[in-house]
């Protein structure tokens, strides 16, 4: 399988973008409940902000899927009228290149529910450091700020990872990724075997 994006895997992408894009705006309600919660409780569902990248890459598994997934769904969020305006867009840049270095370190070979997590943690921190440049994070306090941490990379994993998989897998149930990747040899030589 070849793995330069072909316009069918450009396609699908912005296809998988733009739902995410819709979900990405209507988050932003959900994220505002849980953050009127307290304690950081709003770290917890950040991560799906993250998740275009997670799962696009699983269903397509190549090289810059994660990026394109992510900034596309992050301008689509933007478009649908983002609470985040601008900003949206720059954090999703930075959320899909981090997303695409995860992925990149494991040779995209690697479509598991960890890799996916990881590249979600790492979208995180990613996002973490817009947020720094923001000036907020350094007025928490020691213990809010870990409990931040620890909750936005928590989230991120669990929506990236396990979440992700979990969509990629149900696509793959109903045929709908054989149009990003076709059957392979040792598809073929499982039918033969069958024939006997």
């Amino acid at each position: 399988m070849s793995k330069r994006l072909k316009l069918t895997d450009i396609l699908v992408t912005i296809v998988i973008a733009v739902v995410f894009g819709v979900i990405y705006r209507l988050w932003g309600d959900l994220y505002n409940v849980a953050k009127v919660a307290g304690i950081q409780l709003d770290q917890l569902v950040y991560g799906m902000w993250f998740m275009a990248a997670t799962a696009a890459f699983l269903i397509i598994r190549k090289p810059g899927v994660a990026l394109l997934a992510e900034a596309a769904a992050a301008s689509g969020e933007l478009l649908a009228g983002s609470q985040f305006g601008i900003e949206a867009l720059t954090y999703g840049i930075v959320q899909g290149l981090c997303a695409e270095l995860i992925f990149a370190a494991f040779g995209y070979r690697r479509y598991s529910i960890v890799v996916a997590g990881l590249a979600g943690m790492l979208s995180g921190v990613g996002a973490f450091v817009f947020d720094y440049f923001k000036g907020y994070l350094l007025e928490l306090q020691s213990w809010n700020l870990i409990l931040a941490i620890v909750f936005r990379l928590l989230g991120s994993f669990i929506l990236c990872g396990p979440v992700a998989y979990a969509l990629a897998k149900a696509l793959e149930k109903t045929g709908v990724t054989q149009l990003v990747r076709p059957a392979s040899a040792d598809d073929y030589s499982a039918l033969d075997k069958k024939k006997l």
